[in-house]
């Protein structure tokens, strides 16, 4: 499980999607919410929309890998989807915030590898979040107002991106993810496929 955090307008959504494009062995993790659809977006594909019932019954019957309340509305990870990719031996990228994050690690810390995206300025962020403009004025300001709490969970996570060029970082969580499927604990078969070279095979 792969884990991009960042404050909003950083860079984690733009990362991930491209991450999807270039590599055919990462499966999305899409998230369930309450927040309305923004220009764009469709349903089951950016997000499964719901209505805070809904998402309270999902919790009640613990379907949500984790779960958090972000700028009013509600956001969670549907886990049966998780489950069946990492079993179909896929990996899983998740955009998610530092309460997600956290709640994936009490869970399955050995399973995860978290990435922490900052800005390379706090006027730079500013100006990304006018730029998407899918936000109305007064929710702009409440995401930089929340960003520096956000951006003090960062030694939380395992890596850290300075996100100065998209291109640059989208590199950097390639290499991350190259060597993370490479770690020894993770290689299913390892022991037997050396034993078998040992035996001469």
């Amino acid at each position: 499980m792969l884990v991009l955090s960042s404050p909003s307008g950083a860079g984690k959504t733009t990362i991930s999607r491209h991450l999807m494009e270039l590599d055919t062995q990462l499966t999305m993790s899409i998230s369930v919410t309450t927040r309305h659809k923004r220009p764009g977006e469709k349903n089951g594909k950016d997000y499964y929309f719901v209505d805070p019932t809904e998402f309270n019954l999902m919790i009640n019957r613990r379907e949500l890998l984790e779960h958090a309340k972000v700028f009013g509305n509600y956001y969670g990870t549907p886990a049966i989807a998780v489950e069946n990719a990492l079993k179909n031996g896929r990996d899983v990228i998740f955009d998610i915030d530092w309460q997600g994050a956290q709640q994936i690690a009490e869970r399955a810390r050995e399973d995860l590898v978290s990435v922490f995206i900052l800005p390379p300025s706090t006027a730079e962020l500013d100006r990304r979040l006018h730029r998407r403009a899918q936000d109305p004025d007064e929710v702009v300001a409440a995401r930089m107002a929340r960003a520096p709490d956000e951006m003090s969970h960062y030694a939380e996570y395992d890596f850290i991106i300075i996100n100065h060029d998209i291109d640059e970082s989208i590199r950097k969580v390639q290499a991350i993810l190259a060597s993370e499927r490479i770690r020894r604990r993770r290689l299913v078969g390892l022991t037997e496929f050396v034993k078998r070279l040992q035996e001469g095979y």
